[in-house]
């Protein structure tokens, strides 16, 4: 609670208005990689509490759309479109304008047991539904950002996303706490199936 509270991030996104920390993620992501621009559309996957879907909002502004998807409720953005409910199920390309997005966003996590080979195959599954998606919404020269944890599972991961996407790169933001396993993977060009 200690090390959450005196977080510079935690204080940050309070004083800035975002829902949480992880909004510096998709921002200094975005810094460096240039994937929301004015305009574009936007499906964020897991997108409770709702950080990452305001950055998200801020960058395409009123031409583009966002639209974000949760189990959980989420509390209303301007700009955005929330979708409650498992993107596994849902039709969003009905949500989407054109039925395609420009940018797909995975801050996906499981339900945590504590145990780091099971809580890694949770992720992986999540990930490939993520990737699932993407082959079925996102526009072939889109964007992919995806939460992966190094371990066991991070290469078969890592596979995945490559043998879906032509350009794929590795990314930890300083955001993403030294000590923690996550890390992003950024990837561009969908591979013709």
């Amino acid at each position: 609670m200690r090390r959450h509270v005196s977080d510079p991030y935690v204080r940050k996104a309070r004083e800035q208005g975002y829902r949480s920390r992880a909004a510096y993620k998709l921002i200094q992501i975005n810094e460096k990689e240039k994937l929301l621009r004015p305009g574009a559309t936007v499906v964020d996957l897991g997108a409770a509490p709702g950080g990452w879907s305001q950055v998200a909002a801020a960058a395409v502004g009123r031409k583009g759309a966002v639209v974000a998807v949760d189990l959980l409720e989420l509390a209303p953005i301007s700009g955005v479109r929330i979708l409650r409910g498992d993107f596994r199920e849902a039709n969003l390309s009905e949500h989407l304008p054109g039925g395609r997005a420009d940018v797909v966003l995975s801050d996906l996590s499981p339900n945590l047991s504590g145990i780091p080979n099971v809580d890694q195959a949770r992720s992986a599954q999540l990930v490939e539904a993520a990737l699932d998606f993407c082959r079925k919404a996102l526009k072939p020269q889109g964007a992919f950002v995806t939460k992966a944890f190094h371990g066991v599972a991070f290469e078969e991961v890592a596979k995945a996303v490559r043998s879906t996407f032509r350009d794929v790169k590795t990314v930890k933001p300083s955001a993403s706490r030294g000590e923690s396993s996550e890390t992003y993977l950024v990837a561009r060009n969908l591979r013709p199936l």
